[in-house]
């Protein structure tokens, strides 16, 4: 039945001798796990074996999670970070850029393919198609902690975020239903063989663009130029990159001839050392232990919605009142 909506949910997803796990971390983790199964899938096309497959995963787990920590730091809460240095290790803090995120996948992907030889443009068409889908879980996510509400409205799906006032767009909700519904649309593209990089840049111009316009319903904190949020600003740069990058790659394959296929992997398949399964064990859990999108006293914020919360028993608490404001 359509009717306004209170946000009740519990952030916390499992507590154990102290150590919170976060429904937002968490959908960091399966992200990473779908990742590493879709690279599974589609690996030997782009001409990587099994083993390959977790070392990009590793890679990017590192990639993203550096850069989505980076953007948030310099482009949204300088203010706060420069007062708090100390703070930007502090992940279970909080404090990720979805943008920070995409530059990390990117930046992850070049490094790769750099690595082993491997055509980027290929193997970052099929990394388009996995970080739509991990772009939808991280929205789903960013509504369960609450978090990333859009301005008062009266529509009756609306919902009341806590910690403020009136009932307000469910924007994060739009947002992860425009990431999802890439996945179909970028499959698509995919299967009529356009040429490498294709699939990528409509991609980058798809997802920013289509964000663009959801955003109008957010409320942002500061106004970076023109009226627009800082967001906003990145969303358009990151569609003009897109579109820039569609006409160059088609303009640069006229009079091409068609791309030769990668070579089979063959013996190479190799599954993954210990060392890769110790180490991917490791980073899910501990993306498991991030909470939110936004720097705060995570205590203060969420203690109402999960009783007894207290910093985890892993790090030392910080003091209260550093909420990035």
């Amino acid at each position: 039945m359509c009717g306004p909506y209170i946000h009740e949910i519990d952030p916390v997803a499992l507590e154990f001798f102290g150590i919170y796990l976060w429904w937002y971390g968490l959908c960091y983790a399966l992200g990473f796990l779908g990742l590493l199964a879709w690279f599974y899938r589609i690996g030997p096309g782009t001409g990587m074996s099994r083993r390959d497959a977790w070392s990009l995963t590793l890679l990017l787990m590192f990639t993203v999670l550096a850069c989505g920590r980076t953007v948030e730091v310099f482009f949204y809460e300088w203010a706060y970070y420069r007062q708090h240095p100390w703070h930007v290790l502090f992940y279970w803090l909080g404090g990720m850029s979805t943008h920070g995120l995409l530059l990390g996948g990117a930046a992850g992907t070049l490094i790769f393919c750099r690595w082993k030889r491997l055509n980027f443009l290929a193997v970052a068409d099929q990394l388009a198609v996995a970080a739509a889908w991990i772009m939808g879980l991280g929205r789903l996510a960013n509504f369960i902690d609450g978090q990333i509400a859009g301005a008062v409205t009266d529509v009756c799906w609306a919902v009341q975020f806590p910690d403020l006032e009136g009932y307000r767009h469910p924007v994060v909700l739009y947002d992860g239903l425009k990431n999802l519904m890439l996945v179909p649309l970028l499959l698509l593209i995919g299967r009529r063989r356009p040429p490498p990089g294709v699939v990528f840049a409509h991609f980058v111009l798809w997802y920013a663009a289509l964000r663009f316009v959801v955003d109008q319903f957010r409320e942002y904190l500061v106004d970076a130029a023109f009226g627009l949020g800082t967001g906003q600003i990145i969303n358009l740069a990151m569609a003009t990159i897109g579109l820039v990058a569609l006409v160059w790659i088609y303009r640069r394959q006229r009079g091409r001839a068609a791309p030769v296929p990668p070579a089979p992997v063959g013996s190479r398949d190799r599954g993954p050392t210990g060392l890769q399964k110790l180490f991917l064990i490791a980073g899910l859990f501990f993306c498991c232990l991030i909470p939110s999108d936004w720097t705060q006293d995570i205590p203060a914020r969420y203690g109402e919605r999960h009783p007894g919360l207290e910093h985890s028993v892993l790090y030392p608490p910080v003091a209260s009142g550093n909420d990035g404001s």
